[in-house]
């Protein structure tokens, strides 16, 4: 082992800690600015109640998302000298429009809306969730943006070997971050979705009976509408995914289907030995004789290319990667639609249902880190596809010890945050709803006597 398989390591590491905080803020964020206008619509204190209980829940995970976001970018000066002198000028712009614009507008919203119950008008106190929420999505794109170039770069040249960027416009309208950014924003949702599900699945238990439960049915349907909208979004830019991958990425499109081989009207392999003929080549290129490139004939033609080396990724854990996002996201898109027909018309959660919504928390992040895993290693041995690899990204001076020092650091951290957040969120979902505070009697006023 060296310090390039340890620095891939910390990347990794610290990459998934901090995508556990991201798609709950991004999807919950949405949810509880839905919560607060159905309050200014209607009137109806269930809903403020609600947009408070979750709006809690957003702000202690918005924290920590920001705490473990902020740490990950030192690694890019510590471990990877090399890949941010080569990207810095493309990567500048999209990432400081997402620094100067998309955080600068949550977090400053964010805290207006915090700090403005029963300060700011009722209308502009709405405006600033809902520019906090469409503030941190917009963030979203442009780090999205950025990731999709080292997929599919374009709009850049090589100069001096360092990439300069010709085109701006290009780079943040890459036809794969177009496919990618819905995908994952949509994945987002489906894990803000699932945490609601599973809070509100936990609450429907405890209230079963009482009149508090109408309550929790309905900030359970409204999630159970979200995810399987959600679902479908991911599910359509799936397949959009799917085809660019069969057109920019071959490699990785193999590696996730343990095919070998070049192969005509290519199966799509469901488990080791169970394949579906033909899916494949449909599902990559609407053709179902369609050719699929294999991860063997494939390397040959990279050696050809570009010399030397072994340009397959890690197969096994791009393979089950893909099959763990599917199933799982199609597991908890399936509970959506289901909670839907049986609550249809009035009906109320059955216990079991009750129950089984609190699987709907750790599928959905199981599915989101997989396809994390499926994208970053999919696309390995290149940190840029084509341009840059992986080994030529690390930074030439750092010993092994010195990432491993940063490893043990950046991964005890994590953890304690880790924690952090699972003790606050489970305290505040314990404690439930807060009841409103009454309101102070008008004071009465003496008439004033003039002399």
């Amino acid at each position: 082992m060296d310090a390039l398989d340890l620095a891939r390591w910390q990347f990794g590491v610290t990459t998934v800690y901090h995508f556990l905080f991201v798609p709950l803020t991004i999807g919950l964020g949405i949810f509880v600015a839905g919560l607060q206008t159905a309050w200014h619509r209607t009137g109806k204190e269930r809903y403020l109640k609600l947009t408070k209980f979750f709006g809690k829940l957003f702000l202690i995970n918005f924290a920590m998302g920001v705490v473990t976001g902020i740490v990950q970018e030192f690694q890019f000066g510590m471990n990877w000298s090399e890949y941010s002198t080569f990207v810095g000028d493309v990567f500048g712009a999209p990432l400081a429009m997402e620094a100067l614009l998309a955080f600068f507008m949550e977090s400053t919203f964010l805290g207006l809306w915090i700090f403005g119950w029963d300060r700011l008008p009722k209308k502009v106190h709405l405006a600033c969730i809902w520019a906090a929420a469409i503030g941190s999505n917009i963030s979203a794109y442009f780090i999205l943006a950025a990731n999709a170039w080292m997929k599919h770069p374009v709009g850049y040249e090589v100069v001096d070997g360092k990439a300069r960027m010709t085109d701006l416009w290009a780079v943040l309208t890459n036809s794969t971050a177009v496919a990618q950014v819905p995908h994952v924003i949509g994945g987002a949702f489906v894990v803000a979705g699932g945490f609601v599900l599973a809070v509100c699945g936990y609450w429907l238990l405890r209230t079963r009976g009482t009149q508090a439960a109408a309550m929790w049915r309905g900030a359970a349907r409204a999630a159970l509408l979200m995810t399987a909208l959600a679902g479908a979004v991911v599910a359509g830019t799936g397949d959009m995914s799917a085809k660019l991958m069969y057109e920019q990425q071959p490699m990785k499109l193999a590696a996730a289907e343990g095919l070998e081989r070049d192969t005509a009207g290519a199966a799509f392999s469901v488990a080791p030995g169970i394949e579906i003929p033909k899916v494949l080549s449909f599902l990559a290129a609407n053709d179902p004789d369609a050719v699929v490139a294999g991860t063997e004939d494939l390397q040959r033609r990279f050696e050809e290319q570009f010399g030397p080396g072994d340009y397959r990724p890690n197969g096994p854990v791009v393979f089950w990667s893909f099959r763990v996002m599917i199933v799982f996201g199609m597991a908890t898109v399936g509970l959506s639609v289901l909670g839907l027909w049986l609550t249809r018309r009035g009906r109320g959660f059955p216990a079991w249902l009750s129950r089984a919504l609190l699987l709907a928390l750790p599928m959905p992040l199981a599915a989101v880190i997989a396809g994390w895993l499926l994208s970053e290693i999919g696309r390995q041995p290149w940190t840029v596809a084509g341009e840059l690899l992986t080994a030529a990204s690390v930074s030439p001076g750092v010993t092994l010890a010195e990432v491993a020092t940063s490893l043990a650091i950046f991964t005890l951290v994590y953890g304690v945050f880790t924690v952090a957040e699972a003790v606050l969120l489970a305290r505040h979902v314990r404690k439930g709803v807060e009841e409103p505070a009454p309101e102070p009697a008008a004071e009465r006023r003496e008439p004033q006597l003039m002399y």
